[in-house]
């Protein structure tokens, strides 16, 4: 299912309407919709979309979620209406539990995040080394 960028915003301002107040404390940046398709420097070599991200920096705190990165996996994946709202509220959620560790000088959550990075950095460079084996 394709949604607009704005039909994805409506769709982001209700799924974060029941979200508590205080986890919104000090985002003072807000939580954005970017229209643009986020790949991940990390894999240059392959589709690895960044679906948002939290910011702290000299701009302020806060909250990217990217569109077209949304709209590049609903493509692929063939989402339903209940596909996307289950994407952007993980999503949000994930983003705003980065906001509440940093706040709190935590980290639990960044150190999950890079050992995933990790995890796929070992699985893509397998599969590399794979199929460079069936190419010989």
């Amino acid at each position: 299912m394709h949604l607009s960028f704005d039909q994805v915003g409506e769709l982001l301002d209700e799924l974060a309407e029941p979200f508590p107040e205080a986890l919104f404390e000090g985002l003072n940046g807000g939580v954005n919709l970017r229209e643009e398709t986020m790949l991940d420097p990390a894999f240059p070599d392959r589709e690895m979309f960044v679906m948002g991200d939290y910011c702290d920096n000299l701009l302020g705190r806060y909250i990217n979620l990217y569109y077209g990165s949304f709209a590049a996996m609903a493509e692929r994946e063939d989402w339903t209406l209940e596909d996307w709202r289950r994407e952007l509220r993980l999503t949000l959620s994930h983003e705003l539990t980065h906001h509440m560790e940093g706040r709190g000088g935590l980290h639990a959550l960044e150190d999950r995040d890079e050992e995933e990075l990790d995890a796929w950095r070992e699985q893509f460079e397998r599969e590399d080394r794979e199929r460079a084996g069936e190419e010989e």
